[in-house]
């Protein structure tokens, strides 16, 4: 039997079709979908089901039921792509400026750490979450976690896509409200801003003061007034990048907004910046000539303020030193050591943390064991509640974990800590915490395409650049 007979041999087809579905049941090891092999078996040998229905096998299909299969296929073909191997993402914000640049277009690789099969498999494929006040997926059928084995684990430095933790709730405008600006809102800084307003009203009124959580419950119902909030699964919540500064069991604090792991200063990469103020002689600079060092057009334009500040890494403000009428260029310190911001994790005065000073903070990891009391229940209340669904509350002083009283907690997942390498414009893990494995999508790869709509252009020096993260 020549090599075309044997390719076109019903027996052969179908004995490769089911070698590689069986090495892809054992990659799921959910060994029920070996019930799928008769199927396959129909498909290339008996064919008794015409499993394409919408296709005749008496006659010739007319053109489009051959374009609507064709469809079909390619629906189901990017579908399983995106699920298993890998799918597009875009940089919407300059969290990761200079590493990578707002319009720039990754291939994230699915296998560098296993993909997770979907806690919500009944979608519209290629939709956003909400489409037209609905959402585009039904949770009929619910997964629970369950990643297949990848290349490697998250590792410190790596540059991470994941699920952003804080979207699992989101309030979504009403039509019939007019208070507020229609769109979509970050339920917990939504709280939270609401709470320390009412709260700061009643200082001003010399009004008694009450307790935070009296203004955070108050606040809840009014919001669930205005707001449809919606909860999301895990694989439904917005897709972040940033990079892994700290993995589970190590410690993490940050000086002067320099990142160290372990007591040991984080190397410092090409891509990460900070924010610098440039002084000129009163002469403005050239926007042209800042677009070398990628900075944003609206923050290029100097013509009205010659003295005004940049994010850069080291080497870009020593080159900016050189420019035409540039006098002065130092780091900007926003904070200093103490100094409490209500935005920092965990939100709580007994850690005067804020963007430049964080920590000393220890990330959760499997079977880390931690003392749980009040002081220690702020950094890991959320994880106890939302990301491994216990039922956590306190009473008489005392701590409840699904109706035991609790003075410490073991953990189930490991979880990492993320942030952008544009230190000073990154809503990272030092705004809104840790960030659990199950939230882990991909590994950025490719820059396939790198559109810059600031100065209308596509960047071609960036098109097919492999993302480094050492870089």
């Amino acid at each position: 039997m020549n090599i075309s007979k044997l390719l076109k041999n019903k027996y052969f087809r179908f004995g490769v079709a089911v070698g590689i579905y069986i090495i892809f049941v054992i990659w799921l090891k959910n060994f029920w979908f070996l019930f799928g092999i008769p199927v396959i078996y129909d498909i290339y040998v008996s064919k008794k089901v015409n499993w394409s229905f919408w296709k005749s096998r008496k006659k010739k299909n007319n053109v489009i039921i051959e374009w609507l299969d064709a469809l079909i296929f390619a629906v189901v073909a990017v579908s399983l792509i995106n699920i298993f191997l890998f799918q597009n993402y875009k940089i919407p914000t300059p969290s990761m400026e200079g590493s990578l640049l707002v319009g720039d277009h990754l291939y994230v690789s699915k296998t560098a750490y296993g993909p997770r099969t979907p806690n919500t498999p009944l979608a519209i494929p290629f939709l956003p979450n909400t489409v037209l006040g609905r959402k585009s997926y039904l949770e009929w059928i619910h997964r629970p976690y369950k990643r297949l084995k990848g290349f490697s684990k998250v590792k410190r430095d790596d540059i991470v896509v994941f699920n952003f933790p804080a979207s699992d709730t989101v309030a979504l405008e009403k039509s019939d409200h007019k208070l507020y600006a229609k769109g979509n809102f970050d339920y917990y800084d939504l709280i939270r801003d609401e709470a320390y307003n009412l709260m700061r009203t009643d200082q001003a009124r010399n009004n008694r003061t009450r307790a935070y959580h009296v203004y955070e419950d108050y606040v809840r119902t009014q919001i669930a007034e205005k707001f449809d909030v919606e909860t999301r699964p895990v694989d439904r919540r917005d897709n972040y990048i940033k990079r892994c500064v700290a993995i589970a069991g190590e410690s993490i604090q940050v000086i002067d907004n320099v990142v160290f792991v372990n007591g040991q200063k984080q190397k410092e990469f090409e891509g990460i910046q900070r924010w610098y103020d440039v002084r000129t002689n009163g002469t403005p600079i050239n926007p042209r000539s800042l677009e070398d060092f990628g900075i944003n057009k609206d923050l290029a334009d100097v013509r009205y303020n010659p003295n005004y500040t940049f994010p850069l890494n080291s080497d870009k403000a020593e080159q900016i030193k050189a420019l035409p009428g540039v006098v002065s260029v130092e780091s900007r310190n926003l904070f200093t050591d103490g100094q409490y911001d209500r935005d920092i994790f965990p939100h709580d005065e007994r850690y005067p943390w804020n963007l430049e000073y964080f920590g000393p903070l220890t990330i959760p990891g499997k079977g880390l064991t931690v003392e749980l009391n009040d002081t220690t229940l702020p950094l890991y209340r959320r994880i106890i509640e939302a990301y491994e669904q216990n039922d956590l509350e306190v009473r008489e002083g005392q701590i409840y974990i699904n109706g035991a009283i609790a003075d410490s907690y073991t953990f189930e997942m490991d979880y990492y800590f993320m942030m952008g390498d544009n230190r000073h414009n990154s809503a990272d893990s030092r705004y809104w915490g840790f960030v659990p494995e199950d939230h882990i999508i991909g590994k950025p790869r490719l820059i396939w395409l790198s559109v810059d709509k600031e100065y209308g252009k596509i960047r071609w020096k960036r098109m097919f650049r492999i993302v480094r993260a050492n870089r």
